[in-house]
């Protein structure tokens, strides 16, 4: 969309008229009506158009619509300036601690993520470092307080996702012999689809393996996704470029095994070259295999007539062994949020509605603390003994807090 385009859509529409929309994207249930991130929320969208006309902050604010314009606030109001002045108005109420600060500035941060995807805005505003900067600094804040999978969140989803990846399969592989061609490669891909995303939730829900490290970084040439090559099925493990810049060997749990296995066979890739979990994004794909065939030497004609015997690009990319890249960090973000609403996995965060892929990590991490202890736990996430127990450290907190009530009650009973 171009901006002059985009501009236009924008004129004259007043701010709180995305809200509804906005809400009822973040919301749960039918109609997108319900849900604690939806409600906070509301609330703090509602605080911030108040802000925004003027009746809110210091005496002497008057909102930001022009002095000599009559009117509510609209899209064209608002640029970095604005945020940062918001920032510093949350900064400046002496009643909020400084993460519920942090907290209040992310819900209209990520309104304003989403207004940029819609096409209300040219530009994310609010995470520019100038608009951002009156912020204070997160106060200490536990790790614990961090989103973490909990198990009945990780079997919600696993067991979801594991459904739908069966139905898809065996829909696929059970199709009459004389059904379509084309019927028949969209079976396929609606399998394989499934499995993919099937095989991406359980590694990050059972390895622990840092997302940064397991798909592509679009800033980082290094991190370009794991291949078929760098994982052994047989021997439970898993070459992945760290974040301590080294490859090292990560542990494919049994949970994970069957659905890589499953997946592999399915995909059947033409080469141990190919991603783990490319994209399926139909417009990279596209432009993936019209430069290829080119490069092939194929006629634009015949590129088409290519295309057109096959119902998705994927397909025919398996077939002629071009190569796709991975899905990106922000992909598998993508595929968790739209499986975590399908799912209705209840989550409550203020940061995230969704689970998060470094959620998985630390709802791991918790599970290894508290079953083996720190010093297992180190190795299995790839961390020093003292971080782990420095971002883990609420779980000895409350060890503690144990252990000193069994002793008062010893004491009691003497």
């Amino acid at each position: 969309m171009t901006s002059e385009k985009m501009s236009g859509e924008r004129t004259g529409r007043s701010l709180a008229s995305s809200f509804e929309r906005y809400l009822q994207d973040k919301g749960k249930g039918r109609g997108g009506d319900g849900g604690n991130y939806r409600r906070n929320a509301a609330r703090e969208l509602e605080r911030f158009a108040e802000w925004a006309t003027g009746d809110r902050g210091d005496d002497d604010w008057t909102g930001i619509v022009p002095d000599d314009a009559d009117r509510e606030p609209t899209f064209e109001d608002l640029d970095e300036r604005v945020f940062r002045e918001y920032a510093r108005h949350l900064a400046g109420d002496r009643g909020l601690k400084q993460n519920t600060v942090q907290t209040y500035y992310r819900y209209i941060s990520a309104w304003c993520g989403w207004c940029v995807n819609e096409g209300y805005l040219e530009t994310h505003y609010a995470q520019r470092a100038s608009a951002m900067a009156p912020l204070p600094e997160d106060d200490g804040r536990k790790p614990g307080d961090q989103q973490a999978w909990t198990s009945e969140q990780r079997h919600a989803l696993t067991r979801y996702i594991d459904e739908l990846a069966h139905e898809d399969i065996e829909a696929y592989t059970t199709l009459p012999e004389d059904t379509d061609p084309l019927d028949k490669q969209r079976a396929r891909y609606a399998a394989l689809k499934a499995a993919r995303d099937r095989a991406l939730v359980f590694v990050l829900a059972y390895t622990a393996v840092r997302v940064g490290e397991l798909l592509r970084d679009p800033n980082d040439p290094r991190r370009r996704g794991v291949r078929w090559n760098e994982i052994s099925l047989d021997d439970g493990s898993m070459d992945v470029y760290r974040k301590k810049q080294q490859w090292d060997a990560a542990s494919l749990p049994d949970p994970v095994i069957m659905p890589l296995r499953s997946y592999r066979k399915l995909m059947d890739p033409p080469t141990e070259r190919w991603p783990v979990f490319p994209t399926f994004d139909q417009r990279t794909l596209a432009g993936l295999i019209q430069d290829e065939l080119a490069n092939r030497g194929k006629r634009p004609e015949e590129i088409t007539d290519f295309r057109e015997a096959y119902a998705r690009d994927l397909l025919l990319a398996l077939d002629e062994d071009i190569r796709p890249p991975s899905i990106t960090t922000d992909g598998a973000r993508s595929i968790l949020q739209r499986l975590s609403e399908a799912a209705e996995i209840d989550i409550d965060h203020p940061k995230h509605d969704y689970l998060a892929p470094h959620g998985g990590r630390r709802g791991m991490g918790e599970v290894l603390v508290r079953a083996f202890g720190y010093t297992v736990a180190a190795r299995y996430l790839d961390n020093s003994e003292e971080m782990v127990r420095e971002r883990y450290s609420h779980i000895e907190a409350g060890e503690l807090g144990d252990v000193a009530a069994d002793a008062l009650t010893q004491i009691d009973n003497l």
